[in-house]
C-alpha cells in the first residue's frame, strides 16, 4: 500500500514418460480415484490425481524431461473439484512465470489448466555470460538510483540464476535482491531481473510490499484477545490461531526478508501480569501490540470462516507480528522469509503507528497471494497484487464489524495524520482522488507504480459491491463513476470477496494481467453462481465500467 510495499519445497521426483514430476506427497498412482469416493478427495489425493494428470498431459502443459515441478497450493471444492498449483524448474533453475494450475473433476479426471506462460521453455545453455558479482553490482546501482538523494548504508545484493518466462521468450536471467539501510537506519530493497547473457535490465520493482484477555487498542477500541498463560503471567500468543504472537522489535531494524541478513530485529514476546493489555495510548508499548494481534486474529478468522483457509499459508501455521520496528518508520510489511508482519511507528506527522486493521488485512493478504497466485510485483500483475491486498484487506475490515473502526472503502484512513494532506491512502470508489491512481484501464496503466495501477481493480471491486453513483455508507460519502457511462447495481461485498478469492486461488497465475483478471473473476463467478447469473453478468459489466473488456 502506498507508501506501504513488500519483497520477493523438499520434493521427490518420479521420472515417467520423460517428464520429471515432483510433489510434496506423491502417493501410488495406481490407487483408484473411486477408492476415495466415500469421503471425497483430500489434499493428498488431489496431489495424486494431479501427478497422474501431469504425466498424461505433459505436452499440453509444456513439460519436458528437462523440467521439474513442485506443488505450491491445493484447493479442494466442496463438490470435490480439485485445483493443484505448481511451480516449475528448468534444469533445476526456478522458472519465473512457469507456474500453472491443474483443474480436476471430483473423480480426479483432468479438466484443464491455467498457465502463466504458454511459451516453450527450452534454452541452448544455462551458463551465464554475466557473472553473479556483475549482476549484484547492477542491482546495487539500481537500488541507489531508485533511492536518489538517500545516502544508503550497508548495501548488499544476492543474485539467483533463473529462467525468466515473464517478459517474452524465456531466457536465462539473474534475479537479484538488493537491500540497504536509509539515513534513518530503515530498510530499502529492490528486486532486479537482469539478462544473464547481455546484462540488460529486464525489470525491477520495490521488494517491500507495502502495509481471552482483552486489550485497549489505538484504533479499534477494547478488543478480546486469546492469550497463553505462563506461570503467573500471560503471553500475547494465541493458541487457537496457530500460536500467532506479537513481539517488540525495540525500534531495531533487520534486512533478513530477502535472504540477505545483516541482523535480525528482535520480536520479544509481550507479556502481562493481569491479561488486560494496553492503555489505548501510544505511550504504552503494548497498546500497538494489541492492534497488531487483533488484526492478525480478524484476518485469520476472515480467511477461515469465509473462505475455509486455515491460516495465511493454508496449513494452520500461525504468523507473528513485530511492532515498534525501525526509527519513525512510515511503513508496514509482510515478509515471507520470517512468515511475519512488521509494523513501524510512523513519524507522527504523516502517519501514526501503522497497526490499523485494514493495514493488517492488506499486508497479510500479501502472504496469501505469495502462497497462491504469486502475482509478480511489477506491471499489471503488480497492480493486481496490490489490489488483491486492498480488496481482501477491506473485506477483513467489514468482516470485523468493529464500531470503533467500521467498514469502509478507504485504505489506511486510521493511520494518516493531517500532515498527509488526504483522509486516506487510497479511495476505492474513485481511485484518482489520491492524485495518482488510475480509475480506468489504459495501455499505459502497467507503467504506473503498482500502488497506483491497482486503482483499476479497486474501482472494479467497489462498483461490483456497491454500484455506481453517489451514496453514503456507514457515514462515508462515495460517488463512483464509470468509463462507459453505464449504471452498475452492486451485488454486495460478501460476494465480491468470494469471487476475488476464488479467482486468486484457482485461476490467477504469476503473470495475470487485467484482461486475465477479467477472465479469472468471470470463471470464479460462474463456479459460484452460474454462467448467466446476475453475479456473472455484473462482473462483466463492472470490468467494462473500468474499461477492461
Amino acid at each position: 500500500m502506498s507508501p506501504i510495499r513488500q519483497p520477493a519445497r523438499g520434493s521427490r521426483r518420479l521420472a515417467t514418460a520423460g517428464v520429471a514430476v515432483t510433489t510434496a506427497t506423491l502417493l501410488a498412482v495406481t490407487l483408484s480415484p473411486a477408492a476415495h469416493a466415500a469421503t471425497g478427495p483430500t489434499r493428498a489425493t488431489a496431489i495424486e490425481h494431479a501427478a497422474s494428470a501431469l504425466l498424461s498431459h505433459a505436452a499440453s502443459l509444456g513439460l519436458t524431461s528437462a523440467q521439474g515441478t513442485s506443488v505450491r497450493d491445493v484447493i479442494v471444492d466442496r463438490n470435490g473439484t480439485q485445483h493443484v498449483r505448481y511451480d516449475r524448474t528448468y534444469h533445476n533453475l526456478p522458472v519465473l512465470g512457469g507456474d500453472f494450475v491443474v483443474h480436476l473433476a471430483p473423480n480426479g479426471g483432468y479438466r484443464g489448466a491455467d498457465r502463466a506462460t504458454r511459451s516453450a521453455i527450452s534454452l541452448p545453455s544455462t551458463t551465464p555470460e554475466i557473472s553473479a558479482p556483475k549482476a549484484a553490482d547492477l542491482a546495487v546501482n539500481a537500488l541507489r538510483a531508485a533511492n536518489l538523494g538517500e545516502r544508503l548504508q550497508q548495501v548488499k545484493a544476492k543474485p539467483q540464476l533463473v529462467i525468466d518466462a515473464l517478459h517474452g521468450a524465456p531466457r536465462l536471467a539473474w534475479r537479484t535482491n538488493a537491500v540497504g539501510l536509509d539515513s534513518l537506519g530503515n530498510p530499502v530493497a529492490r528486486t532486479v531481473i537482469t539478462d544473464a547473457r547481455t546484462g540488460t535490465r529486464i525489470d525491477a520493482w520495490d521488494a517491500i510490499e507495502t502495509a481471552a484477555g482483552d486489550g485497549q487498542s489505538l484504533y479499534s477500541g477494547t478488543v478480546a484477545l486469546q492469550t497463553t498463560q505462563s506461570g503467573s503471567s500471560y503471553q500475547l500468543k494465541d493458541p487457537t490461531r496457530g500460536n500467532t504472537y506479537t513481539g517488540d522489535a525495540a525500534n531495531k531494524t533487520d534486512l533478513c526478508f530477502l535472504g540477505i541478513c545483516f541482523s535480525r530485529a528482535p520480536a520479544t514476546l509481550f507479556t502481562d501480569a493481569d491479561n488486560h493489555w494496553g492503555t489505548g495510548s501510544g505511550a504504552d508499548r503494548s497498546t500497538a501490540a494489541v492492534d497488531a494481534q487483533y488484526g492478525t486474529d480478524e484476518t485469520w478468522d476472515y480467511y477461515k470462516n469465509v473462505h475455509g483457509r486455515n491460516g495465511i499459508g493454508g496449513d494452520g501455521k500461525g504468523s507473528f507480528n513485530r511492532v515498534h520496528y525501525g526509527n519513525s518508520y512510515n511503513n508496514a510489511f509482510w515478509d515471507d522469509s520470517c512468515f511475519c508482519m512488521t509494523y513501524g511507528d510512523g513519524d507522527g506527522t504523516t502517519f501514526g503507528p501503522l497497526v490499523a486493521l485494514d493495514v493488517a488485512g492488506h499486508e497479510m493478504t500479501h502472504g496469501v497471494t505469495s502462497k497462491t497466485a504469486a502475482l509478480t510485483y511489477s506491471g499489471e500483475s503488480g497492480g493486481l497484487n496490490e489490489a488483491t491486498s486492498d480488496i481482501l484487506g477491506t473485506m477483513v475490515e467489514w468482516y470485523a464489524d468493529n464500531p470503533s473502526d467500521p467498514g469502509d472503502y478507504l485504505i489506511g484512513e486510521k493511520i494518516v495524520r493531517p500532515g498527509f494532506g488526504k483522509s486516506a491512502l487510497r479511495y476505492m470508489d474513485r481511485p484518482s482522488k489520491d492524485g495518482s491512481s488510475a480509475d480506468y484501464w489504459s495501455s499505459s496503466v502497467g507503467n504506473l507504480d503498482v500502488h497506483y495501477s491497482s486503482g483499476v481493480a479497486n474501482h472494479f471491486a467497489y462498483l461490483l459491491a456497491e454500484g455506481s453513483g453517489p451514496k453514503t455508507i456507514n457515514g462515508v460519502a462515495y460517488n463512483s463513476p464509470t468509463y462507459n457511462g453505464s449504471t452498475i447495481t452492486g451485488i454486495g461485498r460478501d460476494k465480491v470477496g468470494r469471487i476475488w478469492y476464488r479467482a486468486l486461488t484457482v485461476y490467477m497465475t504469476s503473470s495475470t494481467n487485467y484482461a486475465g483478471a477479467r477472465a479469472a473473476t468471470l470463471n470464479a463467478a460462474k463456479d459460484l453462481y452460474g454462467a448467466g447469473s446476475t453475479e456473472y453478468n455484473t462482473v462483466a459489466a463492472a470490468w467494462s465500467a473500468v474499461n477492461v473488456n
